[in-house]
């Protein structure tokens, strides 16, 4: 008997397809729900966010590079005792420097930030 070798990859080639396009689907709905998620996570946040802490932010985003004491490391600089003014803090969580990328601090916390910064000893 000779077997006709189309019929088995037509098969394999439509629950391939089959298996792209429910996959496809499940992505969009997951991505939906993430955003509704999301949406009710910023709400949350703006809705009982009164108060900005500095060292709140800068354990989540400083302590990778100047460390958990904030006294350097390597090429990045100590946070602790910094010759920099207020003004040039600012400047530099707003633009960056060197290898420090600017915009980690919202606009709007930038001057909570600096004096946080200025205040480490």
């Amino acid at each position: 008997m000779n077997k006709n070798p189309i019929i088995p990859f037509i098969l394999i080639m439509a629950f391939g397809i089959g298996l792209i396009f429910f996959l496809s689907m499940e992505g969009v709905s997951n991505k939906e729900e993430m955003a509704q998620n999301e949406e009710a996570t910023e709400g949350g946040e703006t809705a009982s966010a009164g108060e900005f802490d500095p060292e709140a932010l800068a354990q989540g985003k400083c302590i990778g590079c100047h460390g958990n004491s904030y006294e350097g490391q390597g090429a990045f600089p100590s946070l602790v005792g910094t010759p920099l003014s207020e003004d040039e803090i600012k400047d530099v969580l707003a633009n960056g420097k060197g290898a420090m990328p600017g915009g980690l601090v919202p606009a709007e916390n930038i001057d909570a930030m600096a004096a946080w910064v200025k205040s480490l000893e």
